[in-house]
């Protein structure tokens, strides 16, 4: 039997889960299966086939389903899986050859019910997804809050891109729901349930994010709209840091505004972007990515804000009901 059961939703992505299924077949721990979750992709963007040519390498099984969503396609991947400990992958991902090996030996050493790790750069990525990347996890535009080394500002929440779980805990909780933040959420369910969740730092994966700007933007504002459909969940998960995105937004506005009739007040403005710009160009070793990721900086941030602002007036002042993590992606690929 494998120790671990690695579980794979997939739509419409053919190509990126090629990339991936590369990745695990040269991970250098081989006792491991895989089952993709195909969920109700289009014909001719459906991956069965680039599965098939895995066959010999992996030990690998492929499922498809009707269109339910990322949370519903994990859950049922979780009841065909073999092994006692599942671990989750998104399909834009690259997993380093020694990540299985650094999560086992991990395991051996000081078990947990519940892990995560970060992400990271590829080399291969684009100038703007590596842009994109420093955005989601540099201190200057996450706090530290994800997986950095500041995370102490808040108990670590795995994120459904990169994360781990044992049997034990999927029958326990009933795995992910479907809402928005179904990650945090199902790691807070975890904490209550009586479970641990940490982070392995150096299990981190090559995480591509989205491609373009308008992409990007469309994700951190459903994610700005999830932390308030999970402070109606869990009260108690909504940290003072969490406003920081919303206050920035707030303030951003009201510097401009001001600008008219006093216009030192941009140079605020200017010196966070240099901030961003300085900071990016050094880890990126390129003032290209450097100036790319103060664009994405001020995207994560106000699409992040006006998500939030969002849906605090809807959830929270008018009291409308929460709908499902599938609905609110059905809904913003139609307006877009």
């Amino acid at each position: 039997m494998p120790y671990f059961s690695i579980i794979i939703p997939v739509y419409n992505r053919p190509d990126e889960i090629r990339e991936l299924l590369d990745s695990l077949a040269s991970q250098t721990y081989k006792n491991f299966e895989v089952i993709v979750m195909e969920d109700g992709s289009r014909d001719g963007f459906k991956c069965d086939d680039i599965v098939k040519e895995y066959n010999d390498r992996l030990d690998i099984k492929y499922f498809y389903k009707p269109n339910t969503g990322q949370s519903d396609s994990r859950n049922i991947g979780m009841t065909k899986a073999s092994a006692n400990y599942f671990i989750f992958f998104d399909s834009d991902v690259i997993v380093p050859d020694d990540y299985m090996q650094i999560v086992h030996d991990y395991l051996q050493k000081d078990y947990t019910d519940s892990f995560g790790g970060p992400d990271a750069a590829h080399h291969s990525f684009t100038d703007i997804q590596k842009a994109i990347n420093h955005s989601m996890t540099s201190f200057f535009t996450t706090g530290g809050i994800r997986g950095g080394k500041a995370s102490g500002m808040e108990k670590f929440c795995p994120r459904s891109f990169n994360m781990g779980i044992s049997r034990e805990v999927f029958v326990k909780t009933g795995g992910f729901n479907d809402t928005l933040g179904e990650d945090i959420d199902l790691s807070t369910r975890i904490r209550k349930a009586g479970f641990q969740t940490r982070l392995i730092r150096e299990a981190f994966v090559y995480h591509k994010r989205r491609v373009d700007m308008h992409k990007f933007l469309k994700q951190v504002h459903i994610f700005g709209q999830a932390r308030i459909s999970l402070y109606k969940q869990h009260p108690e998960s909504l940290k003072l840091v969490h406003f920081a995105p919303a206050v920035f937004t707030l303030g951003t506005l009201m510097l401009l505004i001001l600008s008219f009739w006093f216009p030192p007040f941009l140079w605020l403005i200017v010196i966070y972007a240099l901030i961003l710009f300085i900071d990016s160009s050094i880890k990126n070793k390129s003032a290209k990515i450097g100036f790319i990721s103060v664009f994405t900086g001020f995207i994560q941030l106000l699409g992040y804000g006006t998500g939030f602002i969002r849906a605090f007036w809807s959830k929270v002042i008018l009291k409308k009901e929460l709908e499902s993590r599938n609905k609110i992606k059905k809904m913003y690929n139609k307006e877009n």
